[in-house]
């Protein structure tokens, strides 16, 4: 058992812990109870919580979160159009974000699956500096998928 200010009293009966708990004005809590015997501390029970809720919320905060982001595009997609795409790229990896890069291919586009990986390679050496790729291109079904992470 230990008291309020860090002292620890011994190996102390429940009867006994919960009596010095009381005439401390707290409560009796259980820190360790896996351990043979159980670790107990006299403390605020109120305050406890607290303190291990806010200690969840800065783990939570330190945890880094991202989202998949997804761009569309076709063999087709003119230059201009690419350029805008890749500027949308950039600002989702800037927030950290993982991008999946897609080319859809409709009807008889996907005879142009050397069109695509052309595409799919200017993208990810425009984006060198501030990306790596993570999945390289590869088929899924009638589309070619990449996905892009940040540095």
């Amino acid at each position: 058992m230990i008291d309020p200010d860090g002292n620890q009293l011994g190996i102390i009966p429940t009867y006994k812990a919960l009596a010095v708990a009381n005439d401390f004005g707290l409560d009796l809590v259980e820190i360790s109870p896996n351990a043979t015997p159980p670790v107990c501390k006299i403390m605020d029970y109120g305050r406890y919580r607290y303190e291990q809720t806010k200690k969840k919320q800065e783990a939570k905060k330190k945890q880094s979160s991202f989202q998949v982001k997804e761009i569309k595009v076709r063999p087709k997609t003119s230059d201009h159009d690419l350029q805008t795409k890749i500027e949308h790229i950039r600002k989702f990896i800037a927030k950290k974000d993982k991008v999946k890069v897609t080319v859809m291919f409709r009807g008889r586009e996907i005879t142009l699956s050397q069109t695509a990986r052309e595409l799919l390679d200017k993208i990810t050496t425009e984006m060198q500096d501030v990306s790596l790729v993570e999945q390289a291109a590869k088929f899924e079904g009638r589309t070619m998928v990449m996905i892009l992470s940040p540095k």
